[in-house]
């Protein structure tokens, strides 16, 4: 079988998850009593390069790296992510840490609260401010949500390294087609009903996007109230939310292989924020939304309370996908068989904020 990596960043420090045939094995907490909001495995390299973005309540947030499959850590001497003095704003912390693709090799693109984007050029070791997004004109009505004003989602375009879409809560969709000189709204279709105006240029609450795997201009979106898909990368979104049990959530996830085929975790509502009908189930459609089935083979049956967070869905590269996700009771579930059935690999760890998995050998 495989071998996989998985981490897992909880409230209070990372854990490390590594299947050797058909055996897990876990150690941690990495970062003691920091907070992981972002972990990115960098499988561009011939030994995978491990970055974290950990938020300590007493040093505040910073990007460690690892080169060793964390054995061992490297902080740079300076912030690797810091906002320059002119925007008179401060990090809280790395939402997103997202490897660009095999063209840029080196390039590493880092979310942050205050929403806005840094490219790095050196693997993570020190970004730099993606300022037209920053000095975006509609930014000063961006609004934050319950979570706060983050970036939580970057996707590189795998046919041009010019081309990257972002989300932020609460101001929508974003993309550039070149190389972030200039940046347009990719929200049309998506509602926002907690406004006025229900149909706005920008505003709505995205979740969380993810691309599919075969066609890369198709695209699945979870909003606040709302499941969309986009056909021509974003431009415009259709709503596929039906037949679901709720169409409220904050994870969404592609098959690595197969077209058409996207992984969410319903949630009841925006004020009763525990799993659909207090049930333990994830959905996938295998026909681009069209309809959705209930993955449920080896989780909880009785009553389950556990949210899973935007962060805390995620496949694996293998075949057939492996598909993992973490809630907020700390429980770490996984499917080696592209969610036909499951397993419990960890319980009772700090609530789980982010998850990420990388084959690693054979």
């Amino acid at each position: 079988m495989t071998d996989v990596l998985l981490t897992v960043g909880t409230r209070k420090g990372l854990f490390i998850g590594r299947r050797h045939g058909g055996a897990w094995e876990f150690d941690g907490p990495h970062f003691n009593a920091q907070a992981i909001y972002s972990v990115a495995i960098d499988t561009r390299r011939q030994v995978p390069r491990l970055l974290v973005g950990g938020d300590s309540a007493h040093w505040g947030p910073s990007v460690f790296r690892s080169d060793d499959l964390g054995r061992t850590w490297v902080e740079p001497r300076q912030p690797a992510v810091k906002f320059p003095r002119f925007t008179k704003a401060s990090l809280e912390r790395v939402w997103q840490l997202h490897p660009a693709g095999p063209e840029a090799p080196d390039v590493v693109y880092a979310g942050t609260e205050p929403a806005a984007l840094f490219r790095s050029e050196d693997g993570g070791e020190s970004f730099e401010l993606v300022r037209p997004l920053w000095e975006h004109p509609t930014r000063s009505r961006w609004e934050p949500g319950g979570g706060g004003e983050g970036l939580h989602t970057i996707l590189t375009d795998p046919r041009d390294a010019r081309a990257v879409t972002v989300a932020v809560s609460t101001a929508g969709v974003f993309r550039t087609k070149d190389g972030g000189a200039s940046w347009a709204p990719s929200n049309k279709g998506v509602s926002a009903v907690f406004l006025p105006d229900p149909d706005p240029e920008f505003g709505q609450c995205v979740h969380k996007v993810a691309r599919d795997a075969v066609d890369p201009d198709r695209l699945y979106l979870q909003n606040h109230w709302g499941v969309f898909r986009s056909d021509d990368s974003g431009d415009n979104w259709t709503d596929i939310g039906q037949g679901l049990p709720s169409d409220f959530g904050f994870a969404a996830a592609a098959h690595p292989h197969r077209a058409d085929t996207a992984y969410i975790f319903p949630i009841n509502a925006d004020a009763d924020r525990v799993p659909a009908e207090h049930r333990c189930r994830v959905f996938r459609t295998g026909d681009a939304g069209r309809t959705w089935e209930p993955l449920s083979a080896g989780l909880p049956e009785e009553a389950h309370y556990g949210t899973v967070l935007r962060d805390a869905l995620c496949t694996d590269d293998a075949d057939p996908a492996g598909v993992y996700f973490g809630n907020r009771n700390g429980e770490v579930y996984a499917s080696a068989d592209d969610g036909d059935s499951w397993q419990q690999l960890a319980s009772h760890l700090p609530d789980v904020l982010c998850v990420r998995a990388a084959v690693i050998g054979t």
